[in-house]
């Protein structure tokens, strides 16, 4: 029910910021935060999980992040070049699931230790701006500098992931050829055993 309600926060989080409603906006966020940590504490204290919400509770997550960034883009509060590395990085991950998963070779992409920094910088500083808007504060060397880390985390993680996925795929080649190999070798030795035994009963004959 938690995760549900996050997923629902989306698009309230998103008409706030559309209207300008930069107050709404950051309790929004915020809920969304505080909902995702005592889901999070439940699901641990208490054995709840799910398999649903294993699925419902990153894509809540990515949903709230991403759409945030992305209307902070067009409404020039984030820089632009900061959204389009964002949302690359999670398409070209979304991208080698589906292919390795369509070659037959799916591969599970765990959080790494940067991209968890990553997470973090990015929930930080979509935080920093929405409190800035909401209250007309301004912090903008401490801005400046949350967009320059989440710049690099964001490519470092996309980095360490593509890193991953080709070691992994490289291996299932490997595999293959290792696969093809036996398979030749197998064959050339049945050939080579009935070519024997062919031979032998020539003789005996």
């Amino acid at each position: 029910m938690i995760t549900i309600m996050r997923l629902l926060l989306v698009p309230a989080v998103v008409l706030a910021m559309l209207q300008s409603r930069w107050d709404w906006a950051f309790a929004g966020f915020l809920v969304a935060g505080i909902s995702d940590g005592v889901d999070g504490f439940i699901a641990r204290r208490w054995n709840q999980s799910s398999s649903l919400g294993a699925y419902l509770d990153p894509i809540a997550d990515k949903l709230l992040l991403v759409s945030v960034f992305l209307v902070m883009g067009f409404a020039g509060e984030l820089p632009l070049w900061l959204v389009v590395t964002m949302v690359s990085r999670d398409g070209l991950i979304v991208c080698a699931v589906l292919l390795s998963s369509v070659m037959s070779h799916p591969v599970e992409m765990k959080p790494l230790f940067v991209s968890k920094a990553n997470t973090a910088a990015q929930i930080v500083l979509a935080a920093l701006v929405l409190g800035e808007l909401a209250f007309s504060v301004h912090l903008g060397p401490l801005r400046t500098a949350l967009i320059l880390l989440t710049g690099v985390l964001t490519v470092a993680s996309a980095a360490a992931y593509l890193v991953a996925w080709l070691r992994h795929m490289s291996g299932y080649g490997e595999g293959s050829r290792t696969s093809n190999s036996q398979i030749d070798n197998s064959q050339t030795g049945d050939i080579k055993s009935g070519i024997g035994k062919s031979g032998g009963s020539n003789t005996g004959a």
